[in-house]
């Protein structure tokens, strides 16, 4: 149920307003980004950021030459920020239908601080509109009709907006492919939020840092965390201190075991400098991906991953072939990398890349 003291009303963007032609009768793909929003507080400014929210702008801009559209179903507050996060949204081209806003919490930010070599450290604000996050129309609606959905875990760390979140994935029809990018950013995390969400996805996205810790949750490796037990790292911090990563002889066991174990029809391992894996499943057929990763000069790495994951969606929606979809999904996050924040322009290539397809 929508708590009326929480919820007000933003101007609509029409649906009706075309895009070089093509109206959104004649789309070809409807994807939904599920979860957060926030300003991400980089020593250079504040950025737009949030998984789903890049996640959402990605496939918007990847998919432009064939029709792709992208909503966010995600919570503002009533202020200015949230104003703001509008304002980008109608810029970047994004319906903002599915875009609640929140009459007493704020909207979210996050601290973030850069290590020398660009990778970033986040203090999440908590307490935000998209821990509230409600069962709306509006929100049904864009999850019955979705190709595809993307949600996390972060946005599940509080009772309400986890709610939430699986009552809408649940609520997608059985061929939409239901993506999981784990993203293990709070101070704790469980079993339970990762256990549930991997019974509701088909395609599950995580990098080498998560995979050990996924690994052990599963008793996938001799150790384990247990069946419930939060595992609570800095604050701020990665997902894990030090950094753990699966010996290269049990990678590939694990995401199959994975795979196996939740249905999975795809796994995608990104492995920073090393490249990544993709495991597909389909019916009796086993088909692995390997692409290596080239040079690049690594401004931030903010948003890298949620590009892969918006290259990976549009590349299984358009039916490419799997090395290809590696390949391409790999050269775009190589470029956000070099450039400032999550959400740069993407040279028109990658654009073409999908549109020959």
């Amino acid at each position: 149920m929508v708590d009326p003291k929480r919820v007000s009303a933003i101007p609509q963007m029409g649906r009706s307003r075309a895009s070089k032609g093509a109206s959104y009768s004649a789309m070809t793909v409807n994807v939904v980004g599920l979860g957060e929003v926030l300003w991400d507080l980089l020593p250079t400014g504040p950025q737009l950021g949030g998984a789903p929210a890049n996640f959402a702008y990605h496939v918007r801009a990847l998919g432009e030459q064939v029709g792709a559209q992208a909503d966010l179903i995600t919570r503002i507050g009533d202020d200015n920020s949230g104003r703001e996060v509008v304002r980008r949204f109608h810029e970047m081209r994004l319906r903002d239908t599915t875009v609640q806003v929140d009459k007493l919490a704020p909207t979210g930010s996050a601290k973030v601080e850069l290590s020398t070599d660009g990778v970033p450290h986040f203090t999440i604000q908590e307490n935000v509109g998209w821990d509230f996050l409600a069962v709306t129309d509006d929100a049904l609606a864009a999850v019955r009709q979705a190709d595809a959905i993307c949600f996390g875990t972060l946005a599940q760390r509080c009772q309400r907006s986890r709610a939430t979140i699986q009552q809408l994935v649940a609520s997608s029809p059985a061929t939409t492919l239901r993506v999981l990018d784990i993203n293990l950013r709070q101070p704790f995390y469980s079993r339970g939020v990762i256990e549930e969400s991997l019974q509701l996805a088909n395609v599950l996205k995580l990098n080498d840092e998560e995979l050990p810790i996924v690994a052990e949750m599963f008793n996938l490796t001799t150790e384990s965390c247990g069946a419930d037990i939060p595992v609570r790292v800095p604050a701020g911090d990665r997902p894990c201190s030090p950094i753990r990563q699966s010996p290269p002889h049990q990678i590939e066991r694990h995401v199959e075991i994975l795979a196996q174990t939740f249905g999975l029809r795809l796994v995608a391992l990104t492995r920073g400098a090393n490249g990544s894996l993709l495991y597909q499943v389909d019916g009796d057929k086993r088909r692995w991906s390997g692409c290596p990763s080239r040079p690049a000069k690594v401004i931030d790495t903010v948003g890298a991953g949620d590009a892969f994951t918006a290259a990976l969606v549009l590349g299984l929606l358009r039916r490419m072939d799997l090395d290809e979809i590696n390949d391409v999904a790999n050269e775009v996050a190589r470029y956000v990398c070099s450039q400032p924040g999550a959400t740069p322009q993407l040279p028109l290539e990658f654009v073409q890349r999908f549109s020959a397809s």
